[in-house]
């Protein structure tokens, strides 16, 4: 008994002395020049509570590094049929082809290392221009009209890669043109109510749907022939379609992000802090062992492209085939402002909603 109260003490002592550094610290950093630039007194904050803040934020956002370059990398990107390895047909862009999926492995660590640029940018930009806690990173709903609507699966699409980008960059320019004189918070506020909120649910379901299926996600829906979708969750996948060869809801994948799925929800029920984090944890820590049927880095050219990748842990990649492609040929063709009038209307209502949540 003498033992637990002496230790009982200690943990105390330690505990009064940890807050009296903390305020201490937060005292320190307040009164100095970034405190006094990010205005911590004016908002009754600190810098250690911005910091477990912004480790939360960083954390919950980090998934779309990998999810923004697995969306764009199904586009293909710049690879064509000369990156196949021979003999190649027309076809080798959907079928298994050990040349065309090492390139596609070389475009998603580029658009890895732009996605992450872009979201350190835009980030920076918003604390110290505008001085406002918020992280800013790439829009799920534009990444996926850019890949399965402009550019198409692996090329499939109406336009090139190259131009999809042109339109990206002019719809950009737009959006920062009337955002910067201020137009773009009276249009917003020239959307009715429900109409923002059928656009909200309309951009989650376009999201879910994406993440459903056999090859971005969990793989719980796939094709059929009379119903368009359908329920697969499917052990074998026929990799060119996605359809449903035998093992329905036997994917082993799909499971496991069912369980993680299961974390998230009783953490929620719970009122768990962290709970979205503790799903994520656990589908990411279980996927990274290889040569298991759930692991993210499988026995393929593009997954030992993606582990030797992963197994730096820290290093930089430089942008080789993914940089400056900009296509202005079709600029003036009714079809070309057909799509930038999409994308922008598709950018604003999403960057709308995700900064209303």
């Amino acid at each position: 008994m003498g033992r637990d109260l002496c230790g009982t003490a200690k943990l105390r002592g330690f505990t009064k002395s940890f807050s009296r550094m903390e305020k201490a610290l937060n005292d320190a950093v307040s009164k100095s020049f970034l405190g006094r630039y990010f205005k911590l007194e004016q908002r009754k904050s600190c810098f250690t509570r911005e910091l477990r803040a912004g480790m939360a934020t960083f954390i919950t956002m980090a998934y779309i590094i990998t999810v923004n370059a697995t969306i764009m990398t199904a586009s293909g990107g710049t690879c064509t049929v000369a990156d196949c390895s021979s003999p190649a047909g027309p076809d080798c862009k959907v079928k298994p082809n050990v040349g065309y999926e090492s390139c596609l492995a070389k475009t998603k660590s580029d658009l890895v290392v732009a996605t992450a640029v872009s979201g350190l940018v835009g980030s920076v930009a918003m604390g110290l221009l505008a001085n406002l806690p918020l992280g800013l990173a790439p829009a799920m709903g534009p990444n996926a009209y850019f890949t399965f609507n402009l550019v198409g699966y692996h090329g499939s699409g109406p336009i090139s890669y190259e131009t999809a980008l042109a339109v990206i960059l002019v719809e950009a320019s737009i959006f920062l043109f009337i955002s910067a004189i201020g137009l773009r918070g009276k249009l917003a506020k020239l959307i009715p109510h429900s109409v923002r909120l059928g656009c909200a649910a309309g951009i989650g379901l376009f999201i879910a749907f994406t993440g459903l299926q056999s090859g971005l996600g969990l793989g719980l829906i796939g094709p059929d022939p009379s119903s368009l979708v359908t329920i697969t969750a499917c052990k074998i996948v026929d990799p060119e379609t996605g359809a449903c060869l035998g093992g329905k809801l036997q994917s082993p994948k799909f499971w496991l992000g069912f369980v993680g799925f299961l974390i998230t929800s009783y953490g929620l029920m719970k009122n768990i802090k962290g709970s979205m984090i503790y799903g994520i944890l656990f589908v990411t820590f279980v996927s990274w062992f290889r040569h298991t049927e759930v692991t993210y880095f499988p026995d393929t050219p593009l997954g030992n492209a993606s582990y030797d990748y992963f197994k730096q842990v820290a290093g930089f990649h430089k942008i080789q085939s993914t940089a400056g492609m900009i296509r202005f040929i079709t600029f003036y063709t009714l079809f070309f402002f057909y799509n930038l009038i999409n994308v922008l209307k598709s950018f604003k209502l999403s960057s709308q909603l995700q900064f209303q949540r």
